[in-house]
């Protein structure tokens, strides 16, 4: 049953950490400003830390800016070694940062942008904090995907890292919060196979109003999103309910997409079932062995085998 569930509701966060990616803007913002208000210490992963530091400087609470940009698997090295060398525990990981239907381009490692952003990045990311997490406190690890992940068959072109040029700004971002979906799923398989208290949490915002929307490119491609803006989209605010709902709600479920209805006047959150390309295992094993190979970051062994 769908859930009737405020930013009020936060529970306590004091003595808690929290690692909040994108958080200078849009729905990482009003995140880590929530999750600081009610107790907690953010660290606010950004690409650009002035930007950063300008946001913190609006908000109350303890709230920290370090440099991290996914789409550059050294600097996510490097933001993983800081926090160790700072002696920063953990208790919960928002891989909430990502791009949207931005033109072609590489990652500083040769993989297509997005799904290198939204996909390997956060893949390096949680493997390399992954034994920084405080293993009595309720240890979370939210991925923010989309519905729109159901939209197309076959899941990520897992052979094309680079990816093709003349694919389309869309289907490359569904193809990697397909990616977002699966890896949420495997990580939540393979920890519970561990015997790990770590959670592994998969929310979307729907259709928030934030600069991601904003980057479609084309006469189509904007008249669609203005259109389903008009329907659908809500503010950054009330987008960031789902997200924090997993993030810190005693009831929040693992296993399902935590999201909002696509009825904008609707604020409950809903718990989705994972259908196709989400709940094919196979697919999700073979995409943690790419991402693996890709990043060169290896954390909770094999469980699954590929199914031919």
């Amino acid at each position: 049953m769908p859930v009737a569930w405020t930013l009020d509701e936060i529970p306590d966060q004091t003595g808690r950490t929290a690692v909040v990616t994108g958080a200078s803007s849009g729905l990482g913002l009003v995140a880590a400003e929530h999750l600081a208000a009610h107790g907690a210490t953010v660290i606010m992963a950004v690409r650009d830390p002035a930007k950063g530091e300008l946001a913190r400087s609006g908000m109350s609470g303890n709230l920290k800016v370090r440099r991290l940009d996914l789409a550059d698997l050294d600097s996510v090295r490097a933001f993983a070694a800081q926090l160790r060398d700072e002696g920063h525990e953990i208790d919960l990981l928002l891989n909430n940062a990502g791009v949207g239907a931005v033109p072609h381009a590489h990652s500083a490692q040769g993989y297509e942008r997005v799904f290198a952003t939204n996909h390997l990045g956060h893949f390096a990311l949680t493997g390399l904090l992954l034994d920084l997490f405080r293993t009595d406190r309720d240890p979370r690890v939210v991925t923010v995907s989309s519905a729109y992940y159901r939209l197309l068959r076959g899941g990520p072109d897992l052979d094309d890292l680079a990816g093709i040029p003349a694919t389309s700004r869309i289907e490359r971002y569904i193809r990697s919060k397909q990616a977002n979906v699966l890896f949420g799923m495997e990580l939540d398989r393979r920890l519970r196979h561990a015997g790990s208290p770590v959670r592994s949490f998969l929310a979307h915002p729907g259709m928030a109003r934030t600069s991601m929307p904003a980057q479609a490119s084309g006469w189509a491609e904007r008249a669609v999103v203005n259109f389903q803006g008009l329907l659908v989209a809500r503010s950054a605010v009330r987008g960031t309910v789902p997200l924090l709902y997993a993030a810190t709600s005693p009831t929040a479920q693992t296993g399902v997409l935590l999201g909002p209805s696509l009825r904008k006047w609707d604020d409950r959150v809903h718990a989705r079932p994972i259908v196709a390309p989400g709940n094919d295992s196979g697919l999700a094993s073979r995409l943690w062995q790419v991402s693996e190979a890709a990043t060169g970051v290896r954390y909770l062994s094999p469980y699954v085998e590929l199914r031919s």
